[in-house]
């Protein structure tokens, strides 16, 4: 057995998370972690790694774990050669320790059971050989391999990559991995599936990659809230049947949350009309059986307080169900524009790096958004999808090449790196004290940037509360205190803020939950609004699968 959690509860400041979790880990089981975005899931993963303390419950691990999780903070003048050394330093000390052991190992009087063991542990996690893995994983993965690169220099997907590779070369025990296809392409996803398919220990995975939970997963744990309150354990491998399931308990959860309303409604009629009847309804006339008329009101009460106690014992809490999308009804044109004319075009366009180097360059090729049109942008990472995407948007300055819009139209744009919000104003347009603005707020200094720059018209504001992709709660938290998924929720909810006639997405899957995932790509297959998506997501794909394609390979 490599890990068990029992009965772990973990909550930050006024803000419960996790409670009344028991999980055991052992080799050959690789379970999948979903949940809505600040369900707890990269908490789970800090709990279980021991980078933080239960409140109650506990947590037992035997042998080595490695944690990758979604962003690494590079230290100034790291560089890929100190990060492979410091995740390999366990490996080569352990070689080491072989070594002496076998150097001063004497035949007659040596402790063979103590040289055996580390032997053994040497053999399991196949030591001699960690260079040569590290080497193959970064290739595979499309990592940088040069060991002389400062780590601050590369972004946050290819620093991602090399702490993959480093850990997957590692062989620890109990592998713990935090949404790892987000910065993967297609070949890296296979390679990665291959590993964890063959891992020799334990893995808890936490992602929204449906692909990966089919090929990888032999339990699936979901952290969204149930009925209960307690996490659900889905024990039959496959994305399909544990949506099938979760689709069934959700059914069942709203359907019973409605009675219960409806009892609740009932409940409070009844009151009112019996304490109505009260003053009213019973009374004698003034004046004549004034004992009698006493009476009446105490048996009047007491059977007004047997109606309260028999239907409150009758009624069960349960509480509210999830949010779900509410996808807006997006404008497909406004009124005068010419349906045959593209709401965006781009022609032959080219992209420079800083470096000299070309980030992206499609001569004689045209590439033209219509209203309500679609396009489907592919290629492995380095293709330059996410700079397309940014030359489509009017994002990047084209060096060569010409880019058209439609004057007028309005674009919803989600990068796959995160914007930071402009700061709030309040009050008569002063800026108010230093201090992070809640998701509200930067809501809000979006919309005053939009409506400055002429982008928004005051009719179609979206509300961010009415999508059902936060609570209200989470609206009113800093942004820095919401969880990577919740900021991902809130650029999708700032895109589509101006009700836009064009969404460019990319990698609208990162960071999502599953049951986000679907709700989107179904919301993206109907809406009257044109879409641009740029996803590595396989399932994705496959949904999209319709769609014109611009492949950058």
């Amino acid at each position: 057995m490599q890990l068990v959690a029992t009965d772990l509860a973990f909550a930050y400041p006024g803000r419960p998370v996790l409670g009344g979790l028991d999980l055991r880990v052992s080799d050959g089981v690789r379970l999948g972690v979903v949940g809505e975005n600040g369900s707890g899931k990269t908490t789970l993963l800090h709990l279980l790694a021991g980078r933080l303390a239960p409140a109650a419950g506990e947590v037992r691990r035997s042998g080595g774990v490695a944690l990758v999780e979604q962003e690494l903070d590079a230290a100034e003048e790291a560089t890929v050669g100190d990060l492979v050394r410091a995740t390999l330093a366990g490996l080569r000390a352990l070689a080491a320790e072989l070594e002496r052991a076998a150097a001063r190992f004497d035949h007659d009087s040596g402790d063979l059971a103590e040289l055996s063991g580390i032997l053994a542990r040497a053999e399991h996690l196949a030591v001699w050989d960690a260079d040569r893995r590290v080497d193959v994983a970064l290739t595979r993965l499309g990592a940088v391999r040069d060991p002389a690169r400062r780590l601050d220099t590369l972004s946050v997907g290819q620093r991602y990559r090399v702490r993959l590779a480093c850990r997957l070369a590692e062989r620890a025990d109990l592998l713990l991995l935090d949404e790892p296809t987000n910065h993967l392409d297609d070949a890296a996803i296979e390679f990665l599936t291959g590993e964890l398919v063959a891992w020799h220990g334990g893995v808890v995975i936490v992602t929204h990659d449906r692909e990966l939970l089919d090929d990888v997963a032999t339990a699936i744990l979901d952290l969204d809230p149930s009925m209960d309150g307690r996490p659900v354990l889905y024990g039959q491998p496959g994305y399909l049947a544990y949506r099938f399931a979760k689709n069934q308990a959700l059914h069942r959860w709203r359907q019973r949350y409605r009675a219960e309303q409806q009892r609740a409604r009932v409940l409070a009629e009844r009151l009112d009309a019996s304490y109505e009847g009260l003053s009213d309804e019973w009374r004698p006339p003034k004046g004549s059986q004034k004992h009698r008329r006493a009476t009446r009101a105490r048996i009047h009460v007491k059977a007004a307080d047997r109606l309260v106690q028999k239907l409150e014992a009758e009624a069960v809490e349960v509480p509210v169900p999830p949010l779900e999308l509410a996808f807006p009804d997006l404008p497909a044109m406004s009124p005068g524009w010419n349906p045959a004319h593209p709401l965006v075009e781009v022609r032959s366009p080219r992209v420079l790096a800083d470096d000299g180097g070309t980030r992206l360059d499609l001569p004689g090729t045209r590439v033209a958004v219509p209203p309500s049109g679609r396009l489907l942008v592919v290629g492995p990472n380095g293709a330059g999808k996410s700079t397309f995407l940014a030359a489509l948007a009017g994002r990047v300055r084209l060096d060569r090449g010409v880019r058209s819009v439609v004057a007028g139209a309005r674009l919803g744009v989600v990068a796959q790196e995160y914007r930071r919000p402009e700061p709030a104003v309040v009050g008569d347009g002063e800026e108010g004290e230093e201090g992070p603005p809640s998701a509200f707020d930067a809501y809000a200094a979006e919309a005053l940037a939009l409506l400055d720059r002429g982008e928004l018209d005051p009719d179609h504001v979206v509300p961010v509360a009415a999508l059902g992709l936060l609570s209200e709660g989470d609206l009113e938290r800093p942004l820095a205190e919401l969880s990577a998924g919740q900021r991902r929720r809130f650029e999708l909810a700032r895109a589509l803020l101006h009700a836009p006639h064009l969404l460019v997405l990319d990698e609208p899957t990162n960071h999502l939950s599953v049951d986000l995932v679907d709700a989107l790509t179904r919301a993206l297959v109907v809406t009257p609004a044109a879409v641009v998506v740029a996803t590595h997501d396989r399932r994705m794909r496959a949904d999209l699968a319709d769609w014109p394609v611009l492949d950058l390979s």
